[in-house]
């Protein structure tokens, strides 16, 4: 499991005094993007050597995210591989105190896609063994 801290902003506040919905999903993305740069040891643009789009992602949303200084931390971690996709299991947590408070929890699915016409393309064996290598089955 990869974990991100993540840092709330003045401007992901809303109306309520806790961070708007919306920006759950820009936490899960930032966490997510640097994630796959890791797990597939890129150096450069993680999305031009193994281009792909999120198809689908899900949040159920347990408690309001409130701003403070400390960081959230945001797990990451593969779910599943497919032949040309594969899904991200995701949570947004609390490790300031003495418990571990899950904030959120996320599922996401990526596909992979060629480059220049953006069709589905089957997972290549590098990138397949990658993923496979951080594969967290529950």
């Amino acid at each position: 499991m990869y974990t991100h801290p993540v840092l709330v902003r003045w401007s992901d506040i809303d109306s309520y005094d806790h961070v708007n919905n919306v920006r759950y999903f820009d936490y899960l993305q930032e966490a997510r993007i640097a994630f796959l740069g890791q797990v597939m040891e890129t150096t450069g643009d993680f999305f031009a050597q193994y281009p792909c789009v999120l198809v689908s992602q899900t949040v159920d949303y347990l408690r309001p995210i409130l701003l403070r200084h400390p960081p959230y931390d945001v797990d990451v971690w593969i779910a599943s591989v497919g032949t040309s996709s594969y899904t991200l299991g995701s949570r947004i947590v609390d490790r300031s105190g003495e418990s571990e408070d899950v904030y959120a929890k996320a599922e996401s699915v990526i596909v992979a896609v060629d480059g220049t016409t953006h069709a589905k393309r089957p997972l290549g064996d590098p990138e397949r063994a990658a993923l496979l290598k951080h594969l967290v089955t529950t």
